[in-house]
């Protein structure tokens, strides 16, 4: 005999009903079993669960976390199974007895990639989330009509859902996350999320120390310079600065802006790290790439040398001041909006110092927010005030630096086929895990600041979705 019970219509998509189930759903598969987090399915599946496959049978929740710890979480491989919800499919309808909410259907599609693979499936589902002692858990789960699915441009509902990423976030210890998206040459987008303090919500001007994306922006004061016919891309800086360590060594003659600006100097990635603290030659400048902090800082002291300005001057005068950039600054001073400040965090959630240079690191610790970096890439994806020679010099590949990726000038480039490709950088420090993307031919780009050791873990995820199928690509060329 059926039970009876009152339903009501699909609810809306701003209430809080439909909000509160796609949250669990976030929670269980995009937290859960897209990173193997077995915990997730132990807190939100009901002891009481019956799960439904169209090719596997009936499961109940033993045999549901036997066969997800055996299979697909067994090993890395299998870790590239995927399951994304197709936003637009999802229907949330309420069950009600004798007036009180008691449970929900969820209907829909989720889309899903398995291993490695580039081929997309699809299949339809239906959900019944229960109310068990306060607590919203699957109580049945049907996954059915299987088949295969060749569009790419996979959506995934926990970037349409604050309470959502609040929770992922917390998942992935990232205390806060700016997400800046532009398209059409134009930035459309700017989230922020989480707290800078504990108890503080991150506004949306927060300021972040992006670490070694300063380096791009050092990389355009250089490169407006040399459109402005004021500075040479193949000069040798011997001419402007010679540093002490290295001057008896006669390679140092051999260093140009060039070499700087495609990390091809010989020079380790910082003096410190040498057993004496001197900076040296590790090979030939210009032989091969090798990432290095210490050349952007030579070529600070150059610019400041020949025209007696700090980084800082020239920057603002280039850069900052045309594209209203007021909250970047590579120094700290009296201006700098402490209430607005993220405080990085470690894996741990405890604290590290912030950093307050007095002086401009030509590599590290640039002050800003994500509108005042998007607008910096928006100018750079709008021609950043280059001569067409000097920009198509920097989107073009000076050094390869893994399989389908090179270094410009100033920019990583990836090489996304059909003529097509992507400008990118990172920053990594202490407290400090940030990325961006520019796609000049689609005028696309995507900023992802945060503040935390952890932080790399949401990358994925984030350029999946807001690149699509580019992301794709992306992420498919750092896993070779």
């Amino acid at each position: 005999m059926l039970a009876t019970c009152s339903a009501s219509a699909q609810v809306d998509k701003n209430s809080d009903l439909y909000k509160t189930i796609l949250a669990k759903d976030s929670l269980l598969f995009d937290v859960g079993f897209n990173t193997c987090d077995i915990k997730q399915f132990e807190i939100l599946l009901s002891d009481n669960l019956k799960f439904y496959h169209d090719k596997d049978g009936i499961s109940d929740k033993a045999k549901f976390l036997t066969d997800l710890k055996n299979g697909i979480c067994n090993n890395q491989a299998n870790r590239q199974a995927k399951r994304f919800l197709v936003k637009e499919s999802t229907e949330i309808f309420p069950l009600y007895k004798n007036g009180v909410l008691y449970a929900a259907v969820q209907n829909g599609e989720h889309l899903f990639s398995e291993k490695r693979e580039t081929q997309t499936g699809i299949a339809k589902f239906t959900n019944v989330w229960q109310i068990e002692n306060g607590q919203w858990r699957l109580a049945a789960s049907f996954s059915f009509d299987h088949q295969a699915y060749e569009n790419k441009k996979i959506e995934n509902p926990i970037f349409d859902n604050d309470t959502a990423i609040e929770n992922w976030l917390k998942e992935n210890k990232v205390p806060t996350l700016g997400i800046g998206v532009i398209e059409n040459g134009k930035l459309q987008q700017v989230k922020v999320f989480g707290e800078i303090t504990p108890g503080t919500a991150a506004p949306y001007n927060t300021i972040f120390n992006v670490a070694s994306l300063t380096k791009p922006v050092t990389a355009m004061v250089a490169l407006k310079l040399i459109s402005l016919g004021k500075w040479n891309l193949d000069e040798p800086l011997y001419k402007y600065w010679t540093d002490p360590d290295i001057a008896n060594d006669s390679r140092n003659k051999k260093l140009t802006t060039r070499l700087i600006l495609s990390h091809q100097t010989g020079f380790p990635n910082w003096r410190w790290m040498n057993e004496n603290k001197k900076l040296d030659f590790q090979f030939e400048p210009g032989t091969k790439y090798q990432y290095s902090g210490e050349g952007m800082e030579y070529l600070r002291k150059a610019l400041e040398k020949k025209f007696n300005k700090s980084l800082q001057q020239l920057a603002d005068e280039l850069i900052f001041l045309p594209l209203k950039m007021t909250d970047t600054k590579y120094v700290w001073d009296k201006n700098v909006d402490t209430s607005r400040l993220a405080t990085g965090y470690d894996q741990n959630g405890k604290s590290y110092e912030t950093v307050k240079n007095k002086t401009p690191n030509a590599a590290d610790d640039l002050l800003t927010t994500i509108e005042d970096y998007g607008k910096f890439l928006v100018n750079v994806i709008n021609g950043g005030g280059l001569t067409k020679n000097v920009f198509d010099e920097m989107t073009a590949n000076q050094v390869e630096t893994i399989k389908g990726k090179h270094f410009g000038l100033g920019f990583e480039i990836y090489d996304l086929g059909n003529g097509e490709i992507a400008l990118s950088h990172g920053g990594s420090d202490r407290g400090v895990q940030t990325i961006v993307f520019i796609l000049p031919k689609t005028k696309q780009g995507l900023l992802i600041f945060t503040n935390s050791d952890t932080g790399g873990n949401v990358y994925e995820a984030l350029i999946k979705h807001y690149l699509g199928e580019k992301g794709r690509k992306i992420v498919d060329i750092e896993m070779k």
